[in-house]
């Protein structure tokens, strides 16, 4: 049962239809054209070793006709032919040898090309995607489905192709050798095709369950790792205990029923070769008898016999492998169909240095069927000024930001910078001049250098120390037992939550955008932590054009303006002293901060 067993249970998910096998194996084979002379030498390696392996029963049929049976008994005979046997069987050995290492290089080079190449466009591709995509799916297309490709390539996909050309040529072999004793072979595989099939629909059905069992099983203990503090809190440890208990057995019983579709296969291919066999023994004999054959031929057949029905099993075996694999690739190459939502045009300008940012008459849903998140928005930041976008959550600010920054494009009207459309522009020069700062700074395993780093590659480790000179964090960061050198951990858990803002303020000044949007990064920061991050945010903002997203309204009141959203729109827009003075939203939003009557 080892290849039914290869790896997980085909889902729904896992199925393809017909067309859809077609087109992923037509792109499949256009994809594998750069390993072309590598797949050509692994056929040819591939037919060598077929040639030797259906040779051996060859070769001891001649030796048993014209060597021990009869008046032909010749030592000579059997001496030739046991050097042809082991000459034949080391043929074989090394032409097995080759095509394993041929089949799985060209095979792993192709898996490695296609994990840089999905990689890659995942990341070309836009905010939107990632709305309507779950992060787990993106994260399966990457393990679990290039996993069931690296099983085929490892395992499955040799043993396929041997086995069909195997059959195939052993069939013509056995015709040819002996016409009646062919038609007599054929009486049994037809048992053991249809034997087959249906293992392999049951398998099928039972592996799915078994994967679903597992799902639910990981799911609960994981639940339970996770909410260990609670569970230990309430004393609801029995309560976890049965529920995993449950899950488990359930687990179990699916494996259970796996194992006995195996343990009615197995002993059925079994009984069907030794029937044939006996068949073979019988026929054969009275066809010597009646010298209408001889024994060697009869030997032959009984050798080929097992040629044919391994095949046969090993392919249904093989069933579930190959058709995860391919609908693996198919979701893989839909992935890879994907378009950006944020596509650069052709003929696409640089953005200019400076100017100002103008949000014009601007709509936008996050999808067709949504309702609109902002509504004819129309708002204009001078450049060098300080923005404050301040309002109840959901009200659309972050939504407004990220049309700044060209995350998303407006559904109606057009957002420009220095007079040229966003959507205009090229992504490279965008991505220069508009920098965003989220809420909470996302650090990458490496050092405090890599990670400032990333705002610009081949900035030196110079730039990096001027960067954190310039937002006062270069003492901070110096003061770590390893300094900039310190190794920030996964997510950056070596650090506090001020010192990873910090950083993120680092690759804000080392990018040296002319425009900063910034998602409040003080939010989220202990007092103690706070201020450093308040010294730092004010010189990173220094002769910059600022958008601010406001939690709170201090940062308002230091900004040039201040627009206040709600329900889709702009419903103020002034500085923080017209507004208060106007009595409207915001008035009421700063007295309910500060902490005065509302009137």
């Amino acid at each position: 049962m080892a290849w039914a067993r290869t790896g997980a249970a085909v889902t729904d998910d896992d199925r393809i239809g017909r067309d859809e096998a077609g087109a992923v194996l037509r792109r499949t084979l256009e994809m594998l054209r750069p390993y072309r002379r590598g797949l050509l030498a692994a056929v040819a390696v591939l037919v060598v070793y077929t040639a030797s392996l259906e040779a051996g029963p060859l070769i001891v049929g001649v030796v048993v006709n014209h060597g021990l049976v009869g008046g032909h008994r010749s030592a000579r005979v059997v001496e030739v032919g046991a050097i042809a046997y082991i000459s034949v069987a080391m043929v074989m050995g090394v032409a097995e040898r080759a095509q394993i290492l041929m089949v799985n290089r060209v095979g792993e080079s192709f898996l490695r090309d296609l994990r840089i190449r999905v990689f890659d466009h995942i990341l070309s591709l836009s905010m939107p995607f990632f709305d309507r995509e779950q992060t787990g799916r993106l994260v399966a297309r990457m393990t679990s489905d290039i996993d069931a490709l690296e099983m085929l390539v490892q395992q499955g996909l040799l043993v396929f192709v041997t086995s069909a050309l195997l059959f195939s040529t052993v069939l013509v072999v056995m015709a040819v050798l002996s016409p009646l004793l062919f038609v007599v072979t054929l009486v049994v595989v037809p048992p053991v095709v249809v034997s087959s099939q249906r293992f392999r629909r049951d398998s099928n059905a039972a592996y799915l369950v078994v994967r679903d069992r597992i799902g639910q099983t990981l799911s609960a203990l994981q639940e339970s790792l996770a909410g260990v503090r609670v569970v230990q809190a309430f004393g609801r440890e029995r309560e976890q205990h049965e529920r995993f208990r449950a899950r488990n057995e359930a687990q179990y019983e699916a494996n259970v029923h796996a194992v006995r579709i195996s343990a009615r296969y197995f002993p059925t291919v079994e009984l069907a070769s030794v029937a044939a066999t006996a068949i073979i023994v019988v026929v054969g004999g009275l066809m010597v008898h009646a010298h209408l054959t001889q024994v060697g031929t009869v030997t032959s057949f009984i050798l080929y016999l097992g040629l044919l029905i391994d095949p046969i099993q090993q392919v249904s075996q093989l069933f579930n492998l190959v058709q995860q694999s391919g609908a693996a690739l198919h979701k893989l190459y839909g992935l890879l169909d994907v378009a950006p939502d944020v596509a650069e045009r052709r003929g696409a300008l640089d953005l200019p240095r400076g100017g100002d940012l103008v949000v014009a008459e601007v709509g936008f849903r996050y999808r067709p069927d949504l309702d609109p998140v902002l509504d004819d928005v129309t708002i204009a930041v001078p450049h060098g000024s300080r923005l404050a976008l301040v309002g109840p959550t959901g009200a659309g600010k972050s939504t407004l930001a990220k049309l700044m920054a060209r995350f998303y494009d407006p559904t109606d009207g057009r957002v420009t910078y220095g007079g040229v459309d966003l959507r205009d522009a090229t992504l490279a020069s965008l991505r220069r001049r508009v920098v965003v700062v989220p809420q909470e700074g996302f650090l990458f395993h490496g050092t405090l250098l890599d990670n400032v780093r990333i705002a610009a590659p081949g900035a030196s480790d110079d730039d990096v120390r001027q960067a954190l000179r310039t937002i006062g964090a270069e003492a901070r960061f110096d003061a770590l037992p390893d300094g900039l050198l310190t190794e920030v951990r996964e997510r950056g858990s070596r650090l506090s939550a001020g010192e990873r803002q910090l950083v993120s303020l680092a690759r804000a000044a080392l990018a040296d955008p002319d425009v900063l949007i910034l998602d409040e990064a003080t939010s989220n920061l202990d007092p103690g932590t706070e201020a450093d991050v308040e010294v730092a945010m004010g010189a990173l903002m220094h002769g910059r054009t600022v958008i601010v997203i406001a939690h709170r309204l201090s940062t308002a009141q230091r900004a040039d303006a201040v627009a206040v959203v709600d329900a889709g729109g702009v419903v103020e827009h002034g500085s923080h002293d017209q507004l208060v003075a106007r009595g409207g939203p915001y008035a009421a939003l700063f007295a309910v901060w500060a902490g005065a009557p509302t009137g």
